[in-house]
């Protein structure tokens, strides 16, 4: 094994092209694959009458499960009508950013 460093180049090189070419390969294997997959599932769905709703594509993020909610945080502003909010993340609410334009300070909502 007396190699010199420009034969082990040579020999990367040699195999970095023969990766190339089986990537190359298993791509085009791939999307053969991939134009009977879609012929076979559009007979499915014409033979069915399927429709997007029917396969859940509707775009939308799936819904939350029913058991698991979200922990609400506490009020810790409260607007001369009631309405409270966490300040948390998010926008402000529409009271809060009328007021602070207004003049008046979170301070003047704390709920203490």
């Amino acid at each position: 094994m007396a190699s010199t460093l420009a034969d082990i180049n040579s020999q990367i090189k040699k195999h970095d092209e023969q990766i190339a070419q089986l990537r190359k390969q298993a791509e085009d294997l791939r999307n053969q694959e991939r134009a009977g997959v879609i012929e076979e599932l559009r007979r499915k769905i014409a033979e069915y009458g399927l429709t997007a709703a029917d396969l859940k594509l509707g775009g939308r993020a799936p819904k939350r499960s029913a058991g698991i909610v979200a922990p609400k945080s506490a009020a810790k502003y409260r607007s001369p009508t009631g309405e409270t909010w966490s300040g948390g993340r998010g926008r402000k609410p529409r009271w809060i950013t009328e007021a602070l334009a207004a003049g008046k300070s979170l301070a003047d909502f704390e709920i203490k």
